[in-house]
């Protein structure tokens, strides 16, 4: 029976007396990643570049070489990847609406804001003109609102004097 890889890295770090929890804290590696690689389960590590690198700095944090085990390790991992995934069965994927419903929001608050702008648009521009006619020197204005309202008036107040 061949040793595994993950069966070789822990007698090494047993024949070494270094304790898991003292590897994870010199390696920074987390002692559940080194559990996954001392169980040879490489699958649940994140990817192979980072197992490579993990098993570098196993091999580092016990002094020997890492070429071997890295060799072993390409072995491994082309073994698990000749076995073909099964299929799946190709189907589109699901649509749960959410994005519709985010126009259709969107498009109901732009057609809210332009109907309020009109609304309140009509309703400050007839405030000015009652305002502005609220404070006319004429009180004829306010009954007859013809454009010659704002005409210069022809009949002439009389002037007083500052000498009198």
């Amino acid at each position: 029976m061949t040793e595994t890889l993950g069966r070789r890295l822990r007698l090494e770090r047993e024949q070494q007396q270094v304790s898991l929890e003292e590897l994870a804290q010199t390696t920074r590696i987390p002692l559940k990643v080194l559990q996954c690689i001392e169980d040879d389960r490489w699958d649940e590590l994140a990817g192979d570049v980072y197992a490579r690198g993990y098993l570098k700095a196993y091999a580092r944090a016990l002094g020997v070489d890492a070429e071997p085990w890295l060799a072993d390790l390409g072995e491994a991992r082309s073994a698990e990847d000749s076995a073909p995934a099964p299929m799946t069965a190709i189907t589109a994927p699901a649509r749960d609406g959410r994005f519709g419903i985010a126009i259709t929001i969107v498009i109901l608050v732009i057609l809210f804001t332009l109907a309020l702008s009109i609304v309140l648009g009509k309703r400050e521009r007839g405030t000015q003109n009652e305002l502005s006619l609220r404070g006319h020197p004429c009180p004829s204005v306010l009954d007859s609102l013809t454009p010659s309202c704002c005409a210069r008036s022809t009949i002439e107040t009389p002037i007083r004097s500052s000498r009198s």
